[in-house]
């Protein structure tokens, strides 16, 4: 019958999208196959392979010449100059200053006229001492004169030797009041002198303090009327960690004069050069410092009191010591090395030991040699037979 006979247009059809997928994922394990099987192997081998070809490349640093040279140790500090001598123009007597005849700021000599007090009160008091004297001698001489005449009369029993006994005792007491006398004579004498104030010591004299006309006083609280500093020489007082003590006083005991050099704040401009004088017999339990005193000549006059410095004190000196560059000193769990560059391109491991440090410089007991080529920069990539380039080499 013809209505049970199929149709051709209900007969299945294939699905393109199912088709598709199934093609996507044939290609994708196809590249995952190849990627495992061939490509990563041998981009693991290109990266071994530059691994180690750069493994073999020489490192770059930079060297320097072992040398020999003077080689100073010194230890830097910062001082305050202070005047070996500082002394305050006091008035010893009181009375009116008449008279200023100092320049403010001009250098003075010892026993230069400075300043004059008025003196009139103590010529009046000279005058009564040395009148007074006179009365008192008079009546010495009269008392004298009465037990030469006592004693001759009592041995001609003419008196009782017992007035001639009490005259001698006149005499005596008339003698010390002469004693006196000329004490008081002397001090006015001394106080009149002082009325002429003249200059104590040598040195710069400062800023005047009290004008000519005022009444001037003595006494230790009393103003005085200038201040004299001693120019030459200069001290410089500095301070030192204690443990830097240990070496200044070894040199010290060894009879080492240790010289000393300031400078400006700066540290550029060498002011003076002396040498050590002092060390202080305390530390500072607060600071753990130590005070010491270098003296200058100070002739050019470039230390001034209460000037900063920078200190630098020299404690050792090696002449014609090996020298390296501290930068090229390292250190280990085995002490000090420095990497030496040998003729083949390849570095050694050199032990060193040290002696004084001058700055970039550092003396070599042991270890190494005028000559040898050491390195300076790029040590830190380097091992015990390393091969390197010279990219800046240089001689020190």
């Amino acid at each position: 019958m013809a209505e049970n006979a199929p149709s051709a247009a209900a007969a299945p059809q294939r699905n393109p999208l199912r088709w598709l997928l199934w093609l996507a994922a044939a290609l994708a394990v196809g590249a995952a196959v190849y990627w495992l099987g061939w490509a990563r192997p041998h981009e693991a081998d290109g990266a071994a392979g530059r691994r180690a070809r750069a493994s073999n490349a020489p490192t770059p640093v930079a060297t320097a010449t072992v040398t020999r040279q003077t080689i100073r140790s010194t230890l830097n500090a910062l001082g305050t100059v202070t005047p070996v001598d500082t002394v305050t123009v006091q008035a010893q007597v009181s009375g009116q200053l008449t008279q200023v005849a100092f320049t403010e700021g001009r250098t003075v000599r010892r026993g230069d006229f400075l300043a004059q007090i008025d003196p009139r009160p103590y010529e009046a008091a000279l005058a009564q001492a040395q009148g007074q004297l006179l009365k008192d001698q008079a009546m010495l001489g009269q008392a004298r004169m009465d037990l030469v005449r006592y004693q001759q009369l009592a041995e001609k029993n003419s008196i009782n030797r017992q007035q001639a006994e009490d005259q001698k005792w006149v005499v005596q007491q008339d003698e010390g009041v002469v004693k006196v006398d000329e004490a008081q004579v002397q001090t006015a004498r001394i106080n009149l002198g002082y009325c002429r104030i003249v200059a104590p010591t040598d040195g710069r004299i400062g800023l005047r303090l009290v004008d000519p006309g005022n009444l001037v006083q003595t006494g230790a609280s009393a103003t005085g009327l200038a201040v004299i500093t001693r120019m030459q020489p200069m001290s410089v007082v500095f301070v030192l960690p204690e443990d830097s003590l240990a070496v200044v006083l070894a040199r010290q005991h060894a009879g080492a004069a240790l010289p000393v050099q300031a400078y400006d704040r700066s540290g550029t401009r060498l002011l003076d050069t002396g040498a050590l004088q002092a060390i202080d017999s305390q530390i500072n339990t607060s600071t753990g410092t130590v005070n010491l005193k270098a003296q200058f000549p100070n002739e050019a006059g470039n230390l001034f009191p209460n000037q900063f410095v920078n200190v630098v004190l020299r404690v050792d000196e090696q002449q014609d010591a090996v020298a390296v560059p501290t930068a090229a000193v390292q250190r280990g769990s085995n002490g000090s090395f420095a990497y030496r560059v040998d003729g083949d391109g390849k570095v050694a491991v050199a032990p060193v030991q040290l002696g004084p440090v001058d700055g970039e410089r550092a003396a070599v007991i042991s270890g190494l040699q005028p000559g040898d080529e050491v390195v300076v920069d790029g040590a830190d990539k380097l091992r015990d037979g390393a091969r390197v380039s010279l990219r800046n080499a240089a001689a020190h």
